[in-house]
């Protein structure tokens, strides 16, 4: 007789704080600021930094992000933008449409050499070790150089080398073997190495990489941008051929913004305006608010609201806002410290590894930025010199009466915005706990097709197949055809964290006390 097993990643609880992300070593760091008498912000940084080491190919240093703040005491929310900026040197005659490619409302038109996907052409200012630093400065209580000692900890020692790392340098070895750096730092003679046998550890060092972190600790963060270590990065980014330059770094600034705030079904909704995936959740939401059946979670009712919804905002971002590329890899960051204060923290390289360009003199990994600009000009979103792109990242934090309820976001490039809203609304509208929620089948509305979980009930997409194309897929590790969630939620008197129960290293970390 055959035997199945179901294994899975269930809900954290606790009546102190918690961190929750894609990977368990990122999240412990975390974990252990909060233990230590940290807060939130703090916390945040932490495993932001940590995550850059221990799957650099997500997120990092040379990349930029988006951050919600809720504070337990005031109830106030901050939100903080350090996306990345293209240079302002750049030509948009640089990245000509390829021919056959006109692109649609789904569907990206190629660049001539994918100049704007790979290599130096593709790289925009970073905005990270800014925002991060900014974050720490106004609500942190770590220094920043005591903040940037877990990463500092964690190049030395490098990426582990198992078979998760294996298979991201598997999908990408051609892209990173174009450069020298890269090649040397993730590669074994041009090709991905091998993961080592049962029981043997081994790890990628990143010695240039730690050496720049610990500059940036004793120097101060504004060293990324005006000092040496800026000046290390202007010099290879323009012998590589890009439009950056020092003057670039040096004019960055995050910006703090006002939230977008909208009610749905009790809760306080928060999220970031402008260039990001915000607006477009709020529009699919304030629908949802009127046409999503909350008597039936799972029906195929309530998934063609889902896809209605969605299929509707994402239709007039398109085209109001325009694209913001297709798939990336991403990191989220939801943290409750122990004061019940949250942090919603999405930070990218928006493709996995980035531009494929790791830094010769610094030994970092630098974004792709301008692959989120629309190539076609008098476009929406059009790429464009010294401006911010449209980005798909979604981070957001809910209130119920007055106090921080929710912190909520994703990676998956434009498969962020569907998840959360559905499980937001799973949580807000079906009354499910945060482990059901993430449990629960879900689809996606952001391609040509609406892209439907096959756990789902089989009425599901028999009933969208009515309105729109419909593909049933499996939730599977790669491809990633939905997008990985993680979140920390407050319970009565304890507090819940859940990470995306599919993803190998994805796990939550505890405050100990």
């Amino acid at each position: 007789m055959k035997e199945s097993w179901t294994i899975r990643k269930g809900e954290t609880r606790s009546r102190h704080g918690l961190v929750a992300c894609q990977n368990r070593l990122a999240a412990e760091a975390g974990a252990a600021v909060l233990s230590r008498g940290g807060n939130a912000i703090d916390a945040a940084v932490v495993t932001t930094l940590v995550l850059s080491i221990v799957e650099p190919w997500l997120s990092g240093i040379g990349g930029g992000g988006f951050m919600l703040r809720a504070d337990a005491q005031t109830g106030a929310v901050d939100t903080l933008d350090f996306n990345v900026i293209s240079p302002f040197d750049l030509d948009p005659k640089d990245y000509p449409p390829a021919a056959g490619r006109d692109g649609d409302w789904f569907d990206w038109p190629s660049v001539v050499d994918d100049r704007n996907l790979i290599g130096y052409s593709s790289i925009c200012t970073p905005g990270t070790i800014a925002g991060l630093s900014e974050a720490l400065e106004k609500f942190g209580t770590l220094s920043w150089e005591e903040a940037l000692q877990p990463a500092i900890e964690h190049a030395r020692r490098g990426t582990e080398l198992d078979w998760f790392t294996v298979l991201a340098l598997a999908i990408d070895a051609a892209g990173l073997a174009k450069f020298p750096a890269s090649s040397s730092l993730f590669l074994v003679n041009g090709r991905p190495p091998r993961a080592p046998e049962r029981g043997v550890q081994a790890h990628i060092p990143m010695p240039a990489k730690a050496a720049t972190l610990e500059r940036l600790a004793k120097a101060g963060a504004r060293d990324f941008y005006e000092g040496e270590v800026a000046a290390k990065i202007a010099q290879d980014l323009k012998a590589g051929g890009s439009r950056i330059r020092a003057e670039d770094l040096a004019r960055y600034q995050p910006r703090w913004l006002e939230p977008l705030k909208h009610g749905y079904r009790g809760l306080d909704i928060y999220a970031m305006g402008g260039l990001s995936g915000g607006p477009t959740m709020i529009e699919a939401i304030g629908e949802l608010d009127k046409t999503l059946p909350t008597h039936e979670p799972f029906s195929g009712k309530s998934a063609l609201a889902f896809a209605r919804a969605l299929r509707r905002a994402s239709e007039h971002r398109l085209r109001s806002l325009g694209h913001a590329g297709g798939a990336s890899c991403t990191t989220h960051i939801s943290v409750v410290d122990s004061t019940g204060t949250m942090v919603s923290l999405t930070n990218t390289l928006l493709s996995r590894f980035g531009s494929k360009v790791v830094l010769p003199q610094t030994g970092f990994l630098m974004n792709n930025g301008v692959m989120w600009f629309d190539p076609r000009q008098g476009q929406p979103n059009s790429i464009a010199p010294g401006v911010r792109p449209l980005a798909n990242m979604c981070p957001i934090i809910a209130k119920r009466d007055g106090k921080p309820y929710l912190a909520l976001g994703a990676a998956g490039g434009r498969q962020i915005m569907p998840a959360v809203v559905q499980l937001l609304s799973y949580v807000a509208c079906f009354g499910l706990s945060l482990e059901e929620a993430f449990m629960s089948p879900r689809i996606d509305a952001s391609g040509v097709k609406i892209v439907v979980d096959r756990r789902a009930p089989a009425d599901v997409a028999n009933t969208v197949s009515t309105e729109f194309p419909v593909e049933i897929v499996e939730d599977t590790l790669y491809p990633v055809n939905f997008a990985i969630p993680s979140a920390v939620m407050r319970d009565a008197d304890e507090f819940v964290a859940m990470a995306h129960p599919n993803h190998p290293w994805a796990a939550t970390g505890k405050e100990e006390r």
